[in-house]
């Protein structure tokens, strides 16, 4: 009986795993119709789909501003050079301004059942990525969220700025995939958020940053045969531009529904 007893408890350990994958929609769901990367739209479409989170990204401007891009340099404008007055005329291709953090902050609260996944932009002057930590820790603290976000950045400079500013229990993700889960784990950081190529070069990793009590988020998988690859090795979330597909292929491969009905589309 006792034996039954933890072979039970193993299986259900198991399919609590399978089910506990979430899906991350990476820089908001834009491939939805009238979306585009990073805009408010996009963030809005994440949510009403009734997934884990969106990812987004921020970088801090020559004059301090923060707002929500991807890229150093975007549409003719290098954003760690740029002033506030450049960035704002440039046009979203979906008719969008690009919205600084206050903004994207404010829209967010709209939607309480939805996660943060916060990518800091690295800069070229750390003195500066620890002003720009600062400034987003206030930013989440103003709108009362850090206990909906997570962290994530390739410089491992931001991480430990903002391990010194957060308080215990926001998690802070490296992004750049060239530390084992130990070295991470040596850090005091939450786990590791490797690209594909990252994670198919080093599988074992996925094992061993649980076994540290580390989580592993992959990007950015978006075909089908990649997104079942991740599934099946055990990584925790999946950062996807196809949200949906990837929802849809977690649900057929535990058996079960979604953890997250999905809400009517707007």
């Amino acid at each position: 009986m006792k034996r039954f007893a933890i072979f039970s408890a193993a299986i259900a350990l198991c399919a609590g795993t399978l089910f506990a994958q979430k899906v991350v929609a990476h820089r908001g769901y834009w491939t939805a119709p009238g979306s585009a990367q990073n805009s408010i739209r996009s963030l809005v479409k994440a949510d009403s789909i009734g997934i884990y989170g969106s990812e987004f990204d921020v970088w801090m401007l020559a004059d301090g501003n923060l707002v929500v891009n991807h890229d150093r340099k975007f549409k003719g404008v290098h954003f760690e050079m740029a002033p506030m007055k450049d960035v704002a005329a440039i046009t979203l291709d979906n008719g969008e301004s690009v919205p600084t953090l206050d903004e994207y902050l404010a829209e967010f609260v709209k939607h309480p059942k939805l996660r943060l996944v916060l990518e800091m932009k690295s800069l070229v002057d750390p003195t500066r990525e620890d002003e720009m930590a600062e400034k987003i820790v206030a930013a989440l603290r103003k709108y009362n969220l850090l206990k909906r976000t997570d962290i994530i950045a390739f410089s491992i400079n931001a991480c430990m700025a903002f391990k010194k500013l957060l308080p215990i229990g926001v998690p802070i993700y490296y992004l750049d995939g060239d530390y084992t889960p130990k070295k991470v784990k040596s850090l005091g950081l939450a786990g590791m958020d490797y690209s594909m190529k990252a994670l198919r070069e080093h599988p074992e990793w996925v094992e061993e940053a649980h076994k540290h009590g580390l989580e592993v988020n992959v990007w950015t998988a978006d075909e089908p045969e990649d997104i079942q690859y991740f599934i099946d090795l055990g990584v925790d979330y999946i950062t996807t531009n196809y949200p949906e597909r990837a929802t849809e292929m977690i649900k057929a491969k535990t058996g079960t529904k979604s953890n997250t009905k999905a809400k009517k589309k707007k």
